[in-house]
């Protein structure tokens, strides 16, 4: 099983998880809102910001999946979204899609107040 680390006290990343939800086949996700989950991070060695900063997931085999790798081993698993996950892997792809997505990231990491919350008591 797959267990997705996400936000869900950020409504862009709620939506974005639930649609996940419906879509995906069963038994294979355990989805982990970390406002909630707090304590399966340390289990992972995750500190509180860097899971808000950034999507985490964990593959069946304990590896740990950042951003753009953590957005893969999701899609990977989804139909209709396999090609869209296989031509994020390719090399050149995955380097820029990377850099897009932690711009972002840390763009809504820094005007939600949640996360700068969680970030000063860490």
């Amino acid at each position: 099983m797959i267990t997705v680390f996400y936000d869900g006290k950020c409504s862009l990343c709620s939506k974005e998880i639930n649609y996940y939800q419906r879509i995906a086949p069963d038994c294979v996700f355990e989805w982990q809102d970390i406002a909630t989950s707090v304590d399966v991070l340390k289990k992972y060695g995750i500190s509180i910001s860097e899971s808000l900063r950034l999507l985490h997931a964990v593959d069946e085999n304990g590896k740990l999946h950042v951003g753009v790798d953590a957005f893969i081993l999701i899609w990977k698993q989804l139909q209709y979204w396999r090609v869209l996950a296989y031509v994020t892997s390719l090399p050149a792809i995955r380097q820029i899609a990377s850099i897009i997505y932690r711009v972002f990231a840390d763009w809504r990491f820094k005007r939600l107040k949640h996360c700068q919350i969680a970030a000063k008591q860490e």
